[in-house]
Order: structure tokens, then C-alpha cells, then sequence
């Protein structure tokens, strides 16, 4: 089993769900600040007379585990959902799960998914 994460541009995060939610037993998607290589958006200030540049972005991070079989189903689903060509995309990482339990039915390993 592996843990996919993948921090993307909250903007994308509903055409991301769409992409995925065939696919995965469930997600989670979290909203938040991110800092990354992405380009930070101006903000206009005051009556409009005045700029600032935001410190951080508005990013999504949606969070998922899936079986082995499908990491690379999903991950490409996600890239196709969230890409514009610029950067600050996001990023998508896979670690290794070692168990899992489904607390509602107490199943374990792939069966919990």
C-alpha cells in the first residue's frame, strides 16, 4: 500500500476530486498557506493605489492510500487535473504504508482501503 500526497494549487482541488474519486476508496483534502517555486500573487492594497506581494500561496493538499496496483493510475490523474504549464503546480509524493485498520469494519491491509 502506499500514501500518496499531493499539494496543488487550491484553485485545482475540485477538478482534482473529480479526477480521483472513481479510483480511491477516499481522500482528504486540506486546505492551507504554501511557500514553494510557484509565483506568489499580488494583492492590491488600500483604494487600488497600492501593491504587496502575498507571502504565501493558497494551496490544497489532498491525501489518499491506495494499493500498489493503482499509485500510477491515480498520481497520473492528479498531473492531468492539476497542471497549468506554470510553475507552483504542486507536488505529489508516494511513501510506504506498513498497515492499515479500518476502524467501522475492522478490517486490515488492502481490505481496509
Amino acid at each position: 500500500m502506499k500514501r500518496i500526497d499531493a499539494t496543488i494549487q487550491a484553485d485545482k482541488a475540485s477538478a482534482v476530486s473529480d479526477a480521483i474519486k472513481d479510483i480511491v476508496g477516499g481522500f482528504t483534502i486540506v486546505e492551507g498557506k504554501g511557500r514553494g517555486s510557484g509565483k506568489r500573487q499580488e494583492i492590491r492594497s488600500g483604494r487600488g493605489t497600492g501593491s504587496f506581494t502575498a507571502e504565501y500561496n493558497k494551496v490544497a493538499t489532498l491525501t489518499t492510500i491506495v494499493d500498489d496496483s493503482v499509485v500510477e493510475k491515480v498520481t497520473s490523474a492528479i498531473v492531468d487535473a492539476a497542471y497549468s504549464g506554470n510553475g507552483g503546480d504542486g507536488i505529489i509524493t508516494a511513501s510506504n504504508v506498513e498497515s492499515a485498520l479500518n476502524i467501522a469494519t475492522k478490517k486490515t491491509g488492502s481490505e481496509a482501503l
